[in-house]
């Protein structure tokens, strides 16, 4: 494995550890202010911590303009970002945060896989193999032992 390939590897497991905490954080703040307040509370949070990495990283917010003159559909991620915290502040306190990451991740793995196998987005092909198929039956199966309190 690559060096950058290890990087992204380590980046990866650390963002789904991050996102455990995320749901448990938001779902406390959603508790205290309201879902959607914390939503937009932690959005902005986001916002500035992004602007604050890019300064750091290129000396210049120069790449946000950039981003504004991007095809229309590359805006998705933002607004896919907001829902995503909505979801998880919502769900996690009614579910528990286990479920609601198992979910997430199944939801991420079913649609990830469709992108993969169809090139969606520009991305590169990859087949859908049985053992694909099966990891995520198996996940989803997990996810909804998780429903069970």
């Amino acid at each position: 494995m690559s060096g950058g390939s290890a990087l992204a590897v380590v980046m990866s497991l650390s963002a789904g550890f991050a996102g455990s905490v995320q749901a448990a954080v938001l779902g406390r703040l959603g508790d205290k202010v309201g879902t959607v307040e914390a939503v937009g509370f932690s959005t902005l949070v986001a916002g500035a911590t992004g602007i604050l990495v890019l300064l750091v990283a290129r000396r210049s917010l120069a790449g946000v303009n950039q981003g504004f003159h991007q095809p229309l559909w590359m805006w998705l991620g933002g607004i896919l970002s907001a829902f995503i915290v909505l979801s998880i502040t919502f769900a996690a306190p009614k579910i528990g945060v286990a479920a609601t990451i198992g979910l997430v991740i199944t939801g991420n793995l079913i649609v990830a896989a469709m992108i993969d196998r169809f090139g969606w987005f520009g991305v590169e092909q990859i087949p859908l193999e049985w053992t694909r198929v099966v990891g995520i039956l198996l996940l989803a199966g997990g996810a909804t032992l998780l429903l069970r309190k």
